[in-house]
């Protein structure tokens, strides 16, 4: 053992130690000293052996494999017959489209180039698909929400029609604290949303606008990830969405409004107000897709403890094990990893698992399901969540594991989506007998309740927790783990770099993260009662109505 190690070792022990006292305690700690078991994990999981966790490739083999011998060695039991597999109906579609494509505006032609103006892909489950001469329509933020007295599409017809609309929601751009949400994002603000929107419009095509700052992330992240995607399998070949969906770049749609003889930022502007009118740009789309189909399943990795008194009654924890898989070349890589996103959450998970295992047998059962296609539209939650194997109303708790950074121990708790629900306060509890404090997540205009795992559950109603330590280091403080996330971001996040270095990485808050959602999960999983969605929650509608 390397004296890093050793050093490790005996701050977790110092850590249980104060974890355990006698008015606090903590039951189950020993597993939570096994830094090995947490290393290897991660180790193998983000080894270039797997291959960047693909679905539908050998990637995807290794992976379930490994995921389901490590459940039957930790002692989890199968969740559907004698397998840990939950088969996901999907079809995997590499596609492509124009190099470039011609606009036809008032003052002449614009060129757009693909991955650099724009990114464009049809979810249109068909080898061939073409959109033809659809008009352009700046619909401001493309967002349909009555609680907010907001119709962006009111009076408009864009059956057949392009609309372009703004990234995030008005509340952004403000910061005003009474337009949605001010700088948290909701969900209409997420580019899912808009293209569910602009479908349930009768438009053709749907191009989001992009900004980093909106966003939450540079254009190269989603030109790095484009050319593939899954879908999950509908018999109606998602003839129901959108012919075109993508993205175009500030600076392309000025230089279309120009064109045009108009002022993009004015229309920016514009957008802020409820009362604002579309503006048809005069100009036509036209673009023709090419699609590789590859039906076939992947596959959801799920295993349970069973419940004593309660068995129906379930806490769900999550953490997707796919990864982008081989990608654009980095400094001569092109393995995309996944080591904090999301090797590092599904080893945590793993530990969490072996705890409960070593643990009294809980009244309420307690499953842990690692599922697929996370980076491709949350699609294996999502159909886990559609086709729970246990009661919907019966689901007590969604607990989500997602990009822990090996920085080590910090002092916070960072709660996404701070404000949602009452788990909010099992949280603080049992993160004080850490020591630590319970925050709201630094940057909630970029909408991360709305992009993991979780949102699958809440999005039928049930309740569901994404935390982590991310803002304040115990040994650099608040300035150095700001820096640390910032330089995640920057450097790593969706590209080769987000790799597993042993030398520089500090498990210590990882393993305080894992045992602060055992903590959690034990509460939850003896208790008879369920938590609530807070008032003015989107999702609590959805849950007592489930539960009547």
């Amino acid at each position: 053992m390397t004296l890093k190690k050793q050093l490790i070792g005996l701050g977790l022990l110092a850590l249980l130690l104060f974890a355990c006292k006698p008015t606090d305690e903590v039951k189950n700690v020993a597993v939570f000293d096994d830094y090995a078991f947490l290393e290897n994990n991660i180790k193998t999981l983000a080894s270039d052996d797997f291959m960047g966790r693909e679905p539908f490739t050998e990637g995807e083999e290794l992976t379930v494999d490994f995921l389901a011998k490590v459940y039957q060695e930790i002692g989890l039991k199968p969740v559907f017959g004698d397998s840990y597999f939950q088969e996901v109906p999907c079809v995997s579609v590499v596609y492509d489209t124009d190099d470039e494509i011609n606009l036809e505006t008032q003052g002449g032609t614009i060129a757009l180039k693909k991955d650099v103006d724009y990114i464009a892909q049809t979810p249109h489950l068909q080898e061939k698909v073409s959109l033809d001469d659809s008009e352009l329509v700046f619909a401001g933020y493309g967002i349909v929400a009555p609680e907010y007295g907001w119709n962006d599409y009111e009076g408009l017809d864009v059956k057949g029609k392009t609309v372009l609309v703004l990234v995030n929601d008005p509340g952004f751009a403000t910061g005003d604290e009474d337009l949605f949400r001010g700088k948290a994002m909701t969900y209409y603000g997420r580019w899912t949303y808009k293209y569910e929107e602009a479908a349930r419009q009768g438009a053709a095509g749907v191009m989001v606008i992009h900004n980093t700052d909106a966003a939450g992330y540079e254009f190269k992240v989603l030109t790095n990830t484009a050319g593939s995607n899954i879908y999950l399998e509908k018999d109606n070949k998602n003839k129901d969405l959108c012919t075109l969906t993508g993205w175009i770049t500030e600076d392309a749609t000025s230089r279309l409004f120009e064109a045009n003889g108009l002022d993009f930022n004015k229309f920016k502007n514009d957008a802020l107000k409820s009362n604002f009118k579309p503006m048809n740009l005069a100009t036509t789309i036209s673009l023709d897709f090419e699609n590789d189909l590859t039906y076939q399943n992947t596959r959801n990795v799920v295993g349970m403890i069973e419940g004593s008194q309660r068995p129906e009654e379930n806490i769900v924890y999550t953490a997707h094990w796919d990864h982008f898989g081989y990608g654009p070349v980095a400094d001569n890589d092109s393995i995309y990893n996944g080591a904090a996103d999301n090797a590092t959450a599904l080893a945590a998970m793993l530990q969490t698992a072996k705890a409960f295992v070593g643990s009294e047998q809980p009244e309420r059962s307690v499953v842990f399901a690692a599922v697929t296609a996370e980076e491709s539209g949350l699609m294996g939650s999502a159909y886990y969540a559609q086709h729970n194997p246990f009661p919907t109303e019966k689901t007590v708790a969604n607990l989500n594991f997602e990009l822990l950074l090996p920085m080590g121990r910090m002092k916070d708790v960072m709660v996404t989506g701070f404000g949602m629900s009452e788990l909010e306060k099992y949280v603080e509890e049992e993160a004080a007998k850490q020591d630590r404090y319970v925050v709201a997540e630094a940057t909630p205009e970029n909408g991360m309740y709305y992009r993991s795992d979780h949102f699958s559950f809440a999005r039928v109603g049930i309740p569901s927790l994404f935390i982590k330590g991310w803002q304040d280091s115990r040994e650099y403080g608040k300035e150095w783990a700001e820096e640390k996330v910032k330089e995640y971001w920057a450097t790593k996040y969706h590209k080769p770099a987000d790799e597993y270095d042993p030398d520089t990485a500090d498990l210590t808050g990882i393993m305080e993260d894992a045992q602060l959602f055992y903590q959690i999960g034990e509460r939850l999983a003896n208790e008879n009662t369920f938590p609530k969605w807070y008032d003015g929650s989107e999702f609590k509608n959805i849950r007592e109505e489930s539960m009547n």
